[in-house]
């Protein structure tokens, strides 16, 4: 195999697993509409969901944790031995999600065992994204970094889709009694079954050459202390950067199926319709942002991706809070998506080539999964809870500024592509 081959061939691999980690993740929001009455009987719907949020939340604040424990793994270990070792702690989740009784079944135990799952899950979600995020950076070649370094967010985007595939062929296949009483536990079977396979694939991946050549110098130091010390700049860009494009990702691909059923006019399966024929479209342009930012550069996509967002979310959001059309539902929302393509085609090459090689695992891996919880993990918690009290255009508003002030900062921060740190 060519060397062109074996860099395709693993940056292909690398992002297999990426992709099956995220379906594993996106497959509870998008079925939580199903299983939220099974752990959290009694109360209204919007009750229900708020704690399945809330259950969805805990996850993102165990990430840190598998951030900094699996991004030391990646610096002193490889990240090879990172992608694998995150991809097999999703799978056990997975796995413990599909077997899990109900409250009808053990009582208050469902829940709380159902907590600590989306607790293993956000340890091994919170590694995965810098371990990937490296791996497919350091691996593609300084040229056309850009368009190959796309396939972490074409992977993330991927895992969404399918879990909305997954959905959306459900639905077509049982009756709601049916997807609330047993359908809900398949496709965490099959995220199981997909995490277990691509273990072992990824034992087998190549290490990277960035990695190999400071092999054993992070074991010299504290990877930790040195990032802290030597890249507080770095570390607090990756976390504005992380506020507004997590939040506003979730919002647009994670909440925007409950808030068109429970804000919007849409039935369940029409919202998941309208969802995954916008993803579709929003998971085949992130090579084309790339590839733009491989001959325009990364700030000025950044940028222009934040603001534009920010820009869109108030008349975005009120549309589809007020449209009882299924194409102006799907216009808005692609809108979004193109908008937000400027952050997520390119932020994981972004951060990555904001550190150097022996602290790059923990670099990007941390601040991203801080900031991750902070807004990311608590947007539909914040959302529903806005709309519980009577306020949700505040919601509109909270998501713009976050959007804002990560624009602002990638405007003031110097051209990546230029003064990137990757070899």
């Amino acid at each position: 195999m060519t060397g062109a081959g074996k860099r395709i061939a693993a940056i292909i691999g690398g992002s297999a697993g990426n992709l099956v980690e995220w379906y594993d993740w996106f497959a509870y929001t998008a079925f939580s509409i199903y299983f939220a009455p099974a752990f959290f009987p009694g109360g209204d719907q919007t009750s229900a969901l708020m704690q399945t949020a809330a259950v969805f939340a805990v996850g993102f604040f165990a990430r840190p944790l598998g951030a900094w424990g699996l991004g030391l793994v990646a610096d002193h270990a490889g990240r090879r031995t990172a992608l694998a070792l995150s991809v097999g702690m999703m799978g056990v989740g997975s796995l413990i999600v599909a077997l899990l009784p109900t409250h009808q079944a053990i009582g208050a135990a469902a829940p709380v065992v159902l907590v600590l799952t989306r607790l293993l899950q956000g340890l091994s979600i919170g590694g995965e994204y810098g371990a990937s995020a490296t791996y497919l950076s350091e691996m593609a070649g300084a040229r056309r970094r850009g368009l190959l370094a796309s396939f972490q967010p074409l992977s993330l985007i991927g895992g969404q889709l399918l879990a909305l595939a997954v959905l959306i062929a459900l639905q077509g296949l049982l009756t709601p009694p049916q997807l609330r009483a047993f359908g809900w536990r398949i496709p965490f079977a099959i995220g199981a079954a997909l995490a277990f396979g691509l273990f072992f694939v990824q034992r087998r991946l190549a290490e990277t050459p960035a990695f190999e050549a400071v092999r054993g110098k992070a074991r010299e130091r504290s990877v930790s202390l040195t990032l802290l010390r030597e890249h507080p700049r770095e570390c607090a860009m990756v976390m504005a950067f992380t506020a507004g494009g997590s939040l506003a990702f979730y919002v647009y691909t994670v909440y925007l199926q409950v808030f068109l059923t429970n804000s919007g006019h849409f039935s369940k399966a029409a919202a998941s319709r309208i969802s995954a024929a916008a993803l579709v479209i929003f998971f085949l342009i992130q090579p084309l942002g790339g590839w733009l930012s491989d001959r325009v550069g990364r700030r000025p996509i950044l940028a222009g991706g934040f603001l534009l967002t920010a820009a869109l979310t108030w008349p975005v959001m009120t549309g589809l809070a007020t449209t009882t059309s299924a194409w102006v539902a799907f216009a808005l929302t692609l809108a979004a998506l193109i908008a937000l393509t400027g952050y997520s085609s390119v932020n994981a090459l972004v951060k990555a080539e904001l550190f150097p090689s022996e602290v790059r695992g923990l670099g990007v891996a941390l601040p991203f999964a801080l900031a991750n919880a902070v807004f990311g993990g608590t947007a539909e918690f914040i959302a529903l809870a806005f709309k519980k009290s009577g306020n949700e255009s505040a919601f509109f508003v909270y998501a713009s500024v976050i959007l804002a002030i990560a624009g602002v900062t990638a405007l003031r921060m110097r051209e990546s592509r230029v003064a990137g740190l990757i070899g």
